[in-house]
């Protein structure tokens, strides 16, 4: 599934097209995309026609968009997006979309943003990178339509994503709340997920001592989004074979210097995949404009059983533990 420099393209990607938008239509093609709101497929509709995109924010692998109304008063709630194990976010200009449909195969990219929005510095789109196009969509279950006559297409083959609305709540310690962010507010059902690496309010030696403190292997720490928020299984797999740490090492037999070491390294291999766009297996994982990543290209542990290690050659191995693969190398990370 998308981790966090997967959701964090997407933000960035959907920053110049949304924030300043009004969304004036809304198309529920498969009420089970909506299933989290209250109301349901309506619900959603009369939540979100007429109110316009002020800021989009994400904590982990969670994206919201900020509403305000037509008087420009917040709304008091966000939209929330997961993307769930499939789900893209694919936003289609008015050229792109025929008025049947905007799931067209062979759809045009989208326009740039209107060279009159000032955005701030991370909204604005990423440079362009090469790379193939996406597959034709084929999974549409929610269209949003904006004002400029351009349409925001949540698509999700495997449904396990949604969008729904959720109330803003102030966030524990009073800080700015997430990533894109204007305040401390966040949604609810946001609330329970912890920072994450990219947080300047993440407090990583905290996060090191909280590791320390449980006995679960350091793997399962790191996926453990109460802790720490976007790192999945690939990241995680990455980050340890940087830091030549075993995956079942327990938290507790970790110095606070191994830990932290750990969480550095999280961030170091997390900002190296956000800087090519993620990573993209194959067409479930897409940027807004239908551009996949490239870090698969530079992984050095994740999906390389039998391959030498680049470090020092050794064949690298695969365990399953609690259902997860775990890649690693047996002799740069020896279990200690």
């Amino acid at each position: 599934m998308p981790e966090l420099p997967e959701v964090e393209v997407v933000r960035r990607g959907l920053g110049p097209h949304a924030v300043g938008r009004t969304i004036i239509g809304v198309e529920i093609r498969d009420p089970r995309s909506a299933r989290r709101q209250a109301g349901g497929a309506s619900g959603l509709e009369q939540m979100l026609v007429g109110t316009t995109v002020t800021a989009i924010a994400r904590r982990g692998k969670f994206l919201w968009w900020r509403l305000a109304d037509p008087d420009g008063a917040d709304t008091g709630h966000a939209l929330m997006t997961h993307l769930g194990m499939s789900g893209q976010l694919r936003v289609r200009s008015r050229a792109a979309v025929p008025a049947h449909d905007a799931a067209s195969p062979g759809a045009a990219a989208p326009d740039a943003a209107p060279p009159d929005v000032d955005l701030p510095a991370d909204l604005r789109a990423p440079a362009p990178s090469e790379g193939p196009a996406s597959d034709p969509v084929r999974h549409l279950r929610i269209r949003l339509a904006l004002d400029d006559g351009s349409h925001v297409d949540f698509i999700d083959q495997r449904l396990f994503g949604g969008l729904w609305t959720s109330p803003l709540v102030t966030a524990d310690d009073g800080r700015t709340s997430a990533w894109g962010s204007p305040d401390d507010l966040l949604p609810r059902d946001a609330a329970h997920i912890a920072r994450d690496v990219f947080d300047d309010a993440a407090d990583l030696p905290a996060i090191a001592r909280a590791i320390r403190r449980r006995r679960a292997p350091v793997k399962s720490l790191l996926l453990a989004q109460d802790l720490v928020s976007g790192i999945g299984n690939i990241y995680a797999d990455e980050a340890l074979w940087a830091a030549r740490a075993h995956h079942a090492t327990p938290g507790q037999a970790l110095s606070q210097v191994r830990a932290h070491r750990i969480l550095r390294a999280c961030r170091a291999v997390m900002e190296r995949a956000l800087a090519v766009g993620g990573t993209s297996f194959d067409a479930l994982y897409v940027n807004v404009d239908g551009r996949s990543g490239y870090f698969a290209r530079s992984l050095e542990a994740y999906g390389r059983e039998g391959e030498p290690c680049s470090r020092c050659g050794t064949a690298l191995r695969r365990q399953v533990r609690s259902g997860r693969s775990c890649f690693f190398c047996p002799r740069c990370q020896r279990r200690r």
